[in-house]
């Protein structure tokens, strides 16, 4: 049967680490506790005292810790080293922070583990995967990181700049493949004793992974890539955690309760100081035989829908700039999509004129698109389209307006379902034109399809396909539903041209005929 050593990595709250520590013994299982020295003595003098008569509870030699440096990965070793010689008989090691708390029982966790003879851990791809959302990526091993980003952040990234320019990059250990993950995992006895050891023989990797930026979602990730067969290795991490899109971890308070007894994990991270409540139903929870879950798994879908419509409250508060849920109940946003960038700001701008509605251009699609300040929010293509509804809230206030005309590339469908589902009023109107050779090519040119180089009879064959992909756009926008969806045909009749503007701009038929009558209506 499973007995579990945790790894306690702790900073602060001695009365908590010691009732961590008892309902974790409680239950049959061990704990050895790495406290930060930085914190005080007195802070872990209290602790060693409250704990000094529990046989489950051993200490490791403290060392002290700075975020994103080695010193996390150094508490780790040094909790597992002072594991294995105090618990000669526990057979998985489990990592763990001060802010954890069970979300299974002591019962249905050793379950677990004895149903399948494998470790759990994250290691994927450091180059490929995509796993670091935000920050350096490849700087991380290739640089030396002497200094501590948060303690000696000029220092910091002028040491990087000066690499950089020196061309003083460092070769990664030849016959590793770079892994990354959560600093998060449970690892079976005979894992840490391949990694200590191979530590132990090779110092050339652990001298590279000593000068590496946040070394401890990379070390072990790595390392049991390196040493355990795959068919052993479950690519996941136990704990249950939420990132935020800014890196930021989500906190969970007394209204989590049933959402984390459904997850498929034992733990969870981090829980609120505040949230009382559930640190004590949790708290009652790892020493309970009886208890019994259902596994639903929808946390991390629940938190995703619920930020994307910019949910308020407590449990996953809003940046300041998305205080409000959607673009506004009274707006309207007409969506004018079309291929043809330039064609469609000529129209953008000609309705303007005419109907005197504000109209802006491919914000959502054009880096280079002008918009007004928006205190930041506006700066980069990525950050628009990441918080695009609060860049619409915030271009109407800007604008000075309720009504408003966004021009669209057709190709931003999840953009148009969004704006679409919104409580404002939106429409959409498709200009459909006919659209020459002359403009397939430039358009292959600028989506990087093409090069100057790339021979006539290469393009020929190409134009096909893209006049096949912009009809399929065409038909899903179509068949979408989506609310006041009208075209703008070019061969269309004046009257047929008329009704679609009148509908889209919300203006008298005999406004909207005179600008469908424009003989340049459709230029390219």
């Amino acid at each position: 049967m499973a007995r579990i050593a945790y790894i306690l990595l702790v900073h602060k709250d001695p009365e908590g680490i010691v009732a961590q520590a008892e309902r974790l013994t409680a239950a049959g299982d061990v704990v050895a506790i790495h406290m930060d020295a930085r914190a005080p003595a007195a802070a872990f003098d209290h602790v060693r005292k409250a704990l000094a008569d529990n046989p489950g509870v051993t200490f490791a030699r403290r060392v002290k810790c700075g975020w994103g440096e080695w010193s996390l990965v150094q508490a780790t070793l040094n909790g597992l080293h002072a594991a294995l010689e105090a618990f000669p008989r526990a057979t998985h090691f489990y990592l763990l922070s001060g802010d954890c708390m069970p979300i299974k029982s002591a019962a249905y966790a050793h379950g677990f583990l004895d149903a399948e003879d494998a470790d759990y851990i994250e290691s994927f791809d450091f180059f490929t995967s995509g796993w670091i959302k935000t920050g350096m990526r490849e700087e991380r091993l290739i640089y030396r990181h002497l200094v501590n980003e948060r303690r000696h952040k000029w220092l910091f990234y002028k040491m990087i700049d000066l690499q950089r320019r020196l061309h003083l990059q460092r070769r990664i250990p030849a016959d590793l493949d770079m892994r990354i993950g959560s600093q998060w995992w449970c690892l079976r006895r005979r894992t840490v004793e391949a990694i200590l050891d191979f530590l132990k023989a090779r110092r050339d990797v652990r001298r590279f992974f000593r000068t590496t930026w946040i070394p401890d979602e990379t070390v072990f990730q790595t390392l049991v890539h390196h040493l355990v067969p795959s068919t052993q290795i479950r690519r996941r991490t136990l704990t249950f955690l939420i990132f935020t899109d800014y890196g930021m971890p989500v906190n969970f308070y007394n209204d989590h309760y049933d959402m984390l007894l459904g997850q498929n994990y034992l733990f969870a991270r981090k829980i609120s100081p505040d949230a009382t409540d559930l640190s004590a139903r949790l708290g009652s929870l790892y020493s309970d035989d009886q208890a019994t879950f259902t596994i639903s798994d929808e946390g991390r879908q629940v938190f995703q829908f619920l930020t994307g419509r910019g949910r308020e409250g407590r449990r996953i508060a809003p940046r300041f700039w998305e205080t409000g849920s959607s673009i506004g109940r009274g707006r309207e946003v007409m969506l004018l999509v079309c291929r043809d960038w330039a064609a469609g700001q000529r129209l953008a701008a000609r309705l303007r004129q005419a109907a005197g509605v504000m109209a802006l251009g491919y914000v959502f699609n054009d880096a280079a698109a002008e918009v007004p300040d928006l205190g930041g929010i506006q700066t980069t293509l990525e950050k628009r389209c990441r918080h695009r509804r609060a860049v619409m809230r915030l271009l109407f206030e800007a604008c000075g307006t309720d009504r408003l005309i966004l021009c669209v590339d057709p190709s931003s469908f999840g953009l148009l379902k969004d704006f679409t589902s919104d409580r404002c009023t939106a429409r959409v109107l498709e200009v459909q034109a006919d659209l020459s050779d002359a403009f397939l090519t430039g358009h292959a040119g600028r989506t990087g399809l093409t090069r100057a180089e790339t021979p006539p009879d290469v393009i020929a064959r190409l134009l096909p396909t893209l006049r096949q992909e912009m009809r399929y756009e065409s038909d899903r926008l179509a068949e979408a539903g989506f609310p006041g969806f009208r075209r703008l045909r070019e061969g269309a009749s004046t009257e047929e041209n008329a009704e679609a503007l009148a509908t889209f701009l919300a203006i008298p038929p005999d406004q909207a005929k005179a600008i469908a009558a424009e003989p340049d209506l459709f230029a390219q």
